[in-house]
């Protein structure tokens, strides 16, 4: 992306990257007496005061719970969650609204997927396939109903690139699996998989699939259709909304044959002493008050990358990682894990800064105002593959800049500098 130290060109031509920047209130702020450079996206992204208005508007005009109340405050807090519904539906080009369910986050609706329809169909013997590069989020879940129902949990290895190892998926697949969880972008490596062919030879092999989108649907384009997925779940904070409110997406008869997760208020038909029905799909895995303020920011949310657009915000990323990783690797020392180019990479650059702590590297950052992430972002598992401990991660956001890069890299100049390398 051509661009001087404050902009960059990959948007829109009637919104610049300045009048996208200037939505973010937060983004105003110093840090330590110096500007901002938010780079930690891959963790949560920064909401534009149109999310941030939306939720102030519920609880000052519209605060009531939803469904049950007949009077008009609680008519209009039901239009507004309802209404959130079919936009995160459009959003993924679902069939129907009621194909979507509102979780916490992903982590929540990973694991109604996994206690769910896990242990409802899995046994002793029965294969669970996840892949190395899995969040903790899409592990931890499945590894609790393996325990519970005697299933084996199988990890598909990726290969020095840091791209999934096709030929040992395949064998993997082979062996029958019940279930096929995986990521679409790792949150590490930014590696993008392949998920309409990798769902095809999972259904091939008889796997359900299961799709953590965390990382896909804030950056670019996702038709659940096209993917063929079965599940296929993202989390509001990550796509410019709230934090308290998640997505899972489903095939339709999928989410009637399945028991609830969870059972109390609102997911209920009838309850007698004898026997209990349940509430019809999607009410009966939404148990409680819903996060209502919390949908009506990520209406908001959705409504603003849609203005946007995803597919600008896939170039502009995409530009900014190809700027980013001839950049870092002119510093002497570090390593960059993950695809070398941006073929099949997404905007997440995990590195090693050799004999720097990624704790300190991400304190020295900081000094600079630049906010990364350092640890083994609930990757353990690929921390052990990759044979570190833990990496710093830098990850972009529709609103970065070529010259916030920049700034990264003159602050890791620095850690060498304090560090006397």
């Amino acid at each position: 992306m051509a661009a001087d130290s404050a902009t960059s060109a990959a948007v829109p031509a009637t919104m610049s990257v300045d009048e996208i920047r200037a939505q973010f209130p937060i983004l105003d702020r110093e840090v330590k007496g110096m500007p901002l450079t938010y780079l930690d996206n891959g963790a949560t992204s920064q909401k534009p005061l149109t999310v941030i208005e939306a939720m102030d508007r519920y609880y000052r005009e519209h605060n009531a719970n939803v469904h049950r109340g007949v009077h008009t405050l609680s008519e209009e807090a039901t239009d507004l969650y309802e209404g959130a519904r079919a936009d995160v539906a459009s959003l993924l080009g679902a069939s129907s609204p009621r194909e979507v369910v509102f979780t916490r986050n992903v982590t929540a609706g990973l694991n109604l997927i996994a206690q769910s329809w896990g242990a409802a169909h899995l046994g002793p013997g029965d294969r669970i396939l996840l892949t190395e590069m899995e969040h903790h989020a899409n592990v931890v879940p499945w590894y609790l109903v393996a325990q519970r129902t005697g299933a084996d949990l199988e990890f598909a290895p990726i290969d020095g690139e840091g791209r999934l190892d096709r030929d040992a998926l395949a064998e993997a697949l082979a062996r029958g699996p019940k279930v096929f969880a995986f990521t679409h972008v790792s949150n590490v490596l930014g590696t993008r998989n392949p998920v309409a062919e990798l769902v095809a030879e999972a259904r091939a092999a008889g796997a359900l699939t299961v799709v953590d989108g965390a990382q896909s649907v804030p950056k670019f384009p996702v038709d659940v259709a096209e993917t063929g997925a079965d599940f296929y779940g993202f989390t509001g904070h990550k796509l410019y909304g709230p934090t308290g409110i998640g997505v899972m997406w489903g095939r339709r008869e999928l989410w009637e044959e399945m028991e609830p997760f969870e059972g109390g208020g609102s997911m209920i038909n009838k309850v007698t002493p004898e026997k209990i029905t349940w509430a019809s799909v999607p009410a009966k895995f939404e148990a409680g008050t819903p996060p209502i303020a919390e949908a009506a920011g990520l209406a908001a949310a959705v409504d603003w990358v849609q203005a946007v657009g995803l597919a600008t915000i896939e170039a502009h990323e995409r530009e900014l990682t190809g700027y980013a990783l001839p950049r870092l690797a002119e510093v002497p020392g570090l390593t960059i894990f993950g695809p070398d180019t941006t073929v099949d990479r997404e905007g997440i650059i995990s590195f090693e800064l050799e004999g720097v702590h990624p704790h300190d590297v991400s304190e020295i950052l900081d000094r600079h105002g630049v906010a990364v992430r350092a640890g083994h972002h609930c990757a353990q598992i690929l921390m052990r593959k990759l044979g570190v401990a833990a990496t710093t991660r830098a990850s972009f956001a529709a609103y970065n800049t070529t010259g916030e890069i920049d700034t990264l890299i003159e602050a890791l100049h620095d850690a060498r500098r304090i560090f006397g390398l």
